[in-house]
């Protein structure tokens, strides 16, 4: 089998059309006997080689993605990863059909999160991959509970590197570390800007002993001081400082702790190298990480805990030098940014958060075009259906695994568990109990002229069955929770008026709650967000003054509709804010904070009735909207949710 044959006929599947490209191999063999399977080729060549055997492959003009070379190893594996040919040009619209989320870059075990590179999303990132089909069950990393996850980030800054390059990727940096940052696991970082000579930002070493924080980490990003017109670029260095930072951190913890270490390699650069092959240095830091310095013969668990991914960038790519570079079990390591200035959209596209399910307030922060795509975004909504002679339809918002929050107003002393139904993403759950905040009376206030009183507007529904949590379903956080506090990164110490201070404690907040799209809106999405500016502070008695003009209200003195409990919304100023549709009751008023979702107020009632089925309509000079901020009510939900002398649910864990 010495010399070589060409085999035609490797196909590459795409949306439009078949493209056959050409693969060579070359194959050395030694008189040993035959123990691997076939190694990979194309279609309609079978070959099985010796125990020693080498296969060297080789493209006609063409990229070849994987293995370059693969050996034939006594334990019958060949090692490295099957290679394919494809076309520079034609891989930019190879998309594989049945990927959507195939790839993640972290993931922990017990506490996980996913980062995945959504190829789905091509068109809209405007990404190039070269990549192969046997990746689509995608690359795992897994981290267990008491591991530690070291995240390595270079970013190549020479002359031949466009300046927007440079701050397009800082800028993305900073995105994907405030994004991890809202999970439950803190990374080690170390981040630096490379030519000839490096540049730091951020020293692993520095968390030896304590955690840098995520604005501390962004704020050095911001700083770090740039020469780019240093001539040269020294991958090489770059991967010495990395294998450097590795050892001093195993001299510091110890073999066994070292073994539990998981490393996370993200590499920008164009591939001009001209500090020599930076191959045999990765090649040390993958047997520092293996635990064995012979391929194909280390721990197959043991390369879990390594993958370098590297971003080509810049006009001239060297791809033949960079993709040997690649570490990974499986899956795709190298990519190619076409529009660097996409790379932001990239870095949150590639974030799944599938497996936190411990968190409240984790959502998506972009939309796709897919069925589930306003669930990812807002995993927490929920429909509540009260069907007795008449159907009532409500928003809800699902706080713990079987808790649903909504208004008080949305049901009638008469009704019972079994008028209820809830429905959460396509499935209709039966209701256990109904409570409804103690305090709540709408025609308290009659004798003093508001015909409907919706002071303390809260209940909260108890399902019969726990939902299943996943990306599509997830609660939403709620003020004065252990669990808001640690979304909100705030001490162990602090308190409930911390977060009501960092959540409401300027004059105006942006907000938001949910509507249904209206029944002629074309969007895929079931639902749409209204954006809105609650007025405090100094700026609320210019704001619930509006209440007098309500029809159902005849006084003259503003605080008996609108009492202390009251959010307050609408208008035209400082913005044009939305209106609450008549469907939009019970829903929740929510503030995104990096990357989790807060609610502080229940959508209640309003001034004026603009819009019935809901839909984005927009207030009008005077119209105001009132909303019952969840902080006023905490004691009711303590009571409810913070219950711990039962067996049905866990309870939150409220603050004082």
């Amino acid at each position: 089998m010495d010399g070589w044959r060409p085999h035609r006929w490797l196909t590459v599947i795409q949306p439009y059309k078949i493209v056959n490209y050409y693969l060579c191999f070359f194959c050395t063999t030694v008189g040993t006997q035959m123990t691997c399977p076939d190694p990979g080729t194309p279609p309609g060549a079978r070959r099985m080689f010796g125990a020693h055997a080498k296969v060297t492959y080789s493209c006609n003009n063409r990229i070849l993605v994987g293995s370059k070379e693969r050996m034939c190893m006594t334990n019958g594996q060949w090692t490295g990863r099957e290679p394919t040919c494809y076309s520079e040009t034609n891989a930019i619209n190879y998309i594989p059909s049945n990927i959507q989320e195939s790839h993640s870059l972290i993931e922990t075990h017990t506490k996980t999160i996913h980062l995945f590179w959504h190829f789905a999303f091509q068109r809209h990132v405007n990404m190039v991959c070269f990549c192969l089909d046997d990746t689509q069950n995608g690359r795992k990393i897994r981290i267990s509970k008491n591991s530690t996850l070291n995240i390595y980030i270079a970013v190549e800054v020479s002359e031949s590197i466009d300046e927007q390059y440079v701050t397009n990727t800082k800028q993305a940096v900073r995105l994907l570390i405030r994004k991890i940052s809202s999970f439950s696991v803190n990374p080690n970082y170390d981040i630096l800007f490379y030519s000839s000579v490096i540049h730091k930002a951020v020293d692993i070493l520095d968390f030896e002993d304590r955690t840098i924080d995520m604005r501390t980490m962004v704020d050095a990003i911001e700083k770090v001081q740039i020469d780019q017109s240093t001539n040269g670029t020294d991958l090489t260095l770059v991967f010495c400082h990395f294998l450097e930072q590795m050892t001093h951190i195993k001299s510091k913890v110890g073999d066994k702790t070292f073994e539990k270490h998981h490393h996370v390699f993200i590499v920008f650069t164009d591939g001009v190298n001209e500090g020599g092959d930076p191959a045999p240095t990765v090649a040390k830091i993958k047997n520092m990480v293996y635990l064995s310095d012979t391929p194909g013969q280390q721990d197959p668990s043991r390369e879990e805990h390594l993958d370098i991914y590297v971003f080509g960038i810049g006009a001239n790519i060297n791809h033949e030098a960079l993709m040997p570079l690649t570490v990974g079990r499986r899956g795709r390591h190298f990519f190619k940014m076409q529009d660097h200035n996409k790379l932001k959209e990239a870095f949150v596209q590639m974030i799944d958060e599938s497996e936190e399910t411990s968190l409240c307030g984790l959502h998506r922060s972009y939309v796709t075009y897919d069925k589930e795509s306003s669930r990812r975004v807002n995993p927490w909504y929920a429909y509540v259906i009260v069907q007795v002679k008449k159907i009532t339809f409500c928003f809800g918002s699902l706080v713990t695994s079987t808790f649903i929050l909504t208004a008080a107003h949305c049901f009638r002393k008469q009704d019972r568990p079994e008028h209820v139904t809830v429905e959460i993403s396509d499935g209709k759950n039966t209701v256990k109990n109904l409570f409804v905040h103690e305090k709540f009376d709408p025609g308290a206030r009659k004798e003093q002229g508001v015909l409907v009183f919706y002071d303390y507007d809260v209940a909260l529904i108890q399902l019969e069955e726990h939902v299943v949590i996943a990306d599509t379903v997830r609660p939403i956080c709620i003020p004065c929770t252990t669990e808001t506090r640690d979304a909100l990164r705030l001490d162990k110490n602090s308190t409930c008026k911390q977060q009501e201070e960092l959540l409401l404690g300027d004059d105006i907040v942006h907000l938001s709650f949910l509507t249904r799209a209206s029944v002629n809106d074309d969007t895929v999405n079931e639902v749409l967000v209204k954006d809105v500016q609650a007025k405090l502070g100094d700026n609320r008695p210019e704001c619930i003054k509006h209440a007098l003009e309500a029809p159902n209200v005849n006084t003259d003195n503003v605080t008996i509709p609108v009492t202390e409990n009251f959010l307050c919304t609408g208008g035209q100023y400082p913005t044009v804010d939305h209106k609450a549709c008549t469907g939009d009751s019970g829903g929740a008023v929510f503030k995104d904070y990096d990357y989790r979702t807060v609610q502080v107020g229940v959508v209640s009632w309003g001034t004026k009735e603009l819009c019935q089925s809901g839909g984005l309509v927009n207030s009008d000079a005077s119209s105001r909207d009132f909303h019952i901020n969840l902080f006023k009510v905490v004691p009711f939900l303590k009571r409810i949710l913070g219950n711990d002398n039962q067996d049905d649910f866990s309870p939150l864990v409220f603050l004082n």
